[in-house]
């Protein structure tokens, strides 16, 4: 990415988490200029201000009467996954058998990897989003097929090879060593090339022997600045499982401590079933949740406690978790979210929802010194939402008053729809036809 390029538009963004700093948290621009040179932030002020000092012949989108946000950051997602979005009537347990390992089983073949990994990358950007943290499978092709797609696009993608050696089918299972083996070449072949960053990837506890959670700790450890995601506490029978599996632990977050995978960059999606001194331990070791409210629901999971995990000072990103969440649309996945709030009786304030997908969502992966803001010197990711994008948001759009009530018309009655472009860099990257 290179040279000058402005951006115009009615530009929102978040200056720190809504609920730490109120109002003050959210800086706007109804008629604003994103400056971008060589693809990152290098000014933001009101338009009129601003353009005369562009030198001539800058490029400058114009999107006015369309909300410009940093893009979208997807914390839990399975690429593997996207052909089995919509798959009927299991929880998670009883999906993972009937549709994933199946589904799984084709990445063997990288020209299949590499068509799923193309399309992927392809729906996030149209969906808004620009950087995602995904699951690939155990199969190293499938990894480098991923990689591959979004470094072509310029995407920030953190992903890595699914660790398996127990309770898996046999034609997904491999040997604690092997796993071990192949993740390190990936580390080598992929991590902080461009904008792509490993995570070690034990698909969850139960899938993995001691000894394969042994390596999966050594190597978070042993590779400075490479991530470890996984799952935790989705399911109450998911639980049940691990504490029989790991007698010995206090918890089923207790199995990730005692095997070195907690701390900065580790990210754990769900988090449904945890008390307060798991969340005390992820506070203190600076551990992530990937809060999945759409497969949440659509798995009958259960009902996560965003405000016990704020409370604890735990950091907190969403995820859309395709395939068992249903939509690769953040606006519907916060959609989700507010909803889950209003189930336990708690609110997700429209302002913190947006922080969630965006600043916020950046901070959880520690990465809010590159991306989620147009602080200056950030990575120029965004997306462009058309408040008229159908007729009913068109509708209540007309009505709404305060940038609070635009925004959660967008949340409540957006899509991809929405989403009129993506730019990546500051460069478009998808465009509505």
């Amino acid at each position: 990415m290179s040279g000058l390029r402005a951006i115009r538009g009615d530009i929102v963004h978040f200056l720190g988490d809504p609920a730490d700093l109120g109002a003050d948290a959210l800086a706007h621009f109804p008629d604003g200029l994103l400056i971008v040179r060589d693809g990152l932030v290098a000014g933001l002020g009101p338009a009129p201000d601003l353009l005369p000092k562009l030198p001539a012949g800058t490029t400058v989108d114009d999107y006015r009467g369309k909300l410009v946000l940093p893009g979208f950051i997807d914390t839990h997602i399975h690429y593997a996954q996207t052909d089995i979005v919509a798959s009927y009537g299991e929880q998670v347990l009883a999906w993972l058998e009937k549709y994933t390992y199946p589904t799984e089983r084709r990445f063997a073949d990288p020209a299949h990897a590499a068509a799923v990994a193309e399309f992927f990358c392809d729906e996030l950007l149209r969906n808004g989003t620009t950087t995602a943290m995904a699951f690939a499978t155990v199969h190293p092709a499938s990894v480098d097929a991923l990689f591959a797609a979004a470094r072509k696009r310029h995407m920030r993608m953190i992903a890595g090879k699914v660790l398996m050696d127990r309770n898996c089918p046999d034609f997904l299972r491999d040997p604690a060593d092997g796993g071990d083996a192949e993740s390190k070449a990936l580390i080598e072949r992929w991590h902080g090339r461009d904008r792509l960053l490993y995570a070690v990837t034990p698909r969850f506890a139960p899938t993995s022997t001691p000894a394969q959670m042994a390596l999966a700790g050594r190597l978070f450890a042993d590779h400075p600045g490479v991530y470890l995601q996984s799952h935790l506490a989705e399911n109450e029978r998911e639980v049940a499982w691990v504490a029989r599996l790991y007698p010995e632990a206090r918890s089923y977050l207790d199995v990730y401590e005692r095997y070195g995978q907690l701390g900065a960059r580790s990210v754990f999606a769900h988090c449904v079933w945890i008390d307060d001194t798991d969340r005390a331990r992820m506070s203190a070791t600076g551990a992530a949740v990937s809060f999945c409210p759409t497969s949440n629901l659509f798995l009958g999971s259960g009902l996560f406690d965003l405000d016990r995990a704020q409370a604890a000072g735990v950091r907190v990103g969403l995820g859309t978790d395709v395939g068992g969440g249903t939509s690769f649309s953040m606006l519907q996945t916060l959609n989700e979210a507010y909803k889950v709030q209003q189930l336990r009786g708690q609110r997700l304030p429209v302002e913190r929802g947006f922080y969630l997908a965006t600043r916020g969502g950046a901070r959880s992966l520690y990465l809010d010194d590159r991306i989620g803001s147009f602080d200056t010197g950030r990575e120029a990711d965004l997306v462009v939402l058309d408040p008229a994008a159908t007729p009913l948001l068109a509708r209540r759009t007309a009505v709404a008053t305060t940038l609070a009530e635009r925004l959660f018309a967008l949340m409540l009655l957006g899509d991809d729809r929405a989403v009129a472009a993506t730019h990546i860099l500051g460069e478009p990257a998808w465009r509505r036809p």
